[in-house]
């Protein structure tokens, strides 16, 4: 099970907390330092596919030189968005390389990535007011 604690800061801005400690802050756009909430959503489809790719390449003997991704969408409507656009940049240690991460890349989207997985599929969200 994963959660987090979200919360109002003194300052009026808003934190997410993990169990482990780390934390976000979050706002509404206007903030410097602080992710929007949509950012974090973009984020989290990015990580997921990150740091599943990364060992998975690099435990099959060709860990990328460079690793990055740009994670992106609009929105279609005023609280929706359109399609998640993930796109790769990698420097390749070799040539041979570049069939192993482009199919791990796939594969850890298309099977292992959990919030990818979670936003395609619709995840149903259920609220409980106290």
């Amino acid at each position: 099970m994963a959660n987090v604690r979200v919360e109002r800061t003194e300052d009026g801005g808003f934190r997410a907390t993990n169990a482990r400690g780390a934390e976000v802050l979050m706002g509404s756009g206007d903030e410097e330092g602080a992710f929007t909430p949509v950012e974090l959503l973009l984020a989290a489809v990015g990580g997921c596919n990150i740091v599943t790719v990364e060992p998975l390449t690099a435990k099959r003997g060709h860990r990328l030189v460079r690793l990055a991704m740009t994670v992106e969408a609009v929105k279609v409507e005023p609280n929706r968005l359109g399609p998640v656009t993930i796109t790769y940049d990698v420097e390749l240690p070799s040539p041979e390389a570049e069939e192993v991460y482009r199919a791990v890349a796939t594969r850890v989207h298309e099977k292992y990535c959990t919030v990818s997985r979670s936003l395609e599929e619709g995840t149903e969200v259920r609220l409980e007011v106290p």
